[in-house]
């Protein structure tokens, strides 16, 4: 708790208070503010990469490639760790090049610590697509989720497989649903 303590200057025609709590306060919430919008910059580029064309066809590239190795089932394969290493090293890396790009100085360990402060600002579909580079549980539910998808579509499309076109989105399950 604070003590409150005012500062008096005396200039012979009154006395000019400044209450030093509130100076505190005010620095506080100025510095609070600078950490937060520059947190709310990276989020806002983050976002724009992970819509970006090119971001969105590198995923898709990548799971195309590996979905049908991933099975639902409670047992997890060997091969699911050097993919989720491939995976974090192609798309993480992508990410963190795009934003010292855009944000000379930029620190990807400084983000992921203060992304913990701030999971319930984070829109979901954000957060969880940030979730897939550190949660390999959430890695691997994007991957089955995928493979549902890709059968839906190739009943509803296609017999040669699924298309290139078939986009992935962080909403897999909601596409899902459109499709059926």
């Amino acid at each position: 708790m604070a003590t409150r303590q005012a500062v008096r200057f005396d200039a012979g025609d009154g006395a000019l208070s400044i209450d030093m709590e509130s100076l505190e306060e005010d620095f506080a919430v100025s510095v609070s503010s600078a950490a937060d919008t520059e947190f709310d910059l990276v989020i806002g580029h983050i976002e724009d990469i992970i819509m970006g064309d090119e971001f969105q066809e590198l995923q898709r590239n990548f799971m195309d490639s590996y979905y049908m190795e991933f099975e639902d089932t409670e047992e997890n394969k060997l091969s699911y760790t050097s993919i989720f290493k491939e995976y974090i090293d192609l798309l993480e890396k992508y990410i963190e090049h795009q934003l010292l790009e855009r944000i000379p100085g930029f620190n990807m360990n400084s983000f992921t610590k203060s992304l913990q402060h701030h999971k319930d600002e984070i829109a979901g579909d954000i957060f969880e697509m940030l979730l897939t580079f550190t949660d390999f549980l959430a890695f691997k539910e994007m991957f089955l989720d995928y493979r549902a998808v890709s059968k839906i579509y190739l009943a509803k499309h296609s017999a040669d497989g699924p298309s290139k076109k078939c986009f992935l989105t962080i909403e897999l399950k909601k596409k899902a649903e459109v499709w059926t």
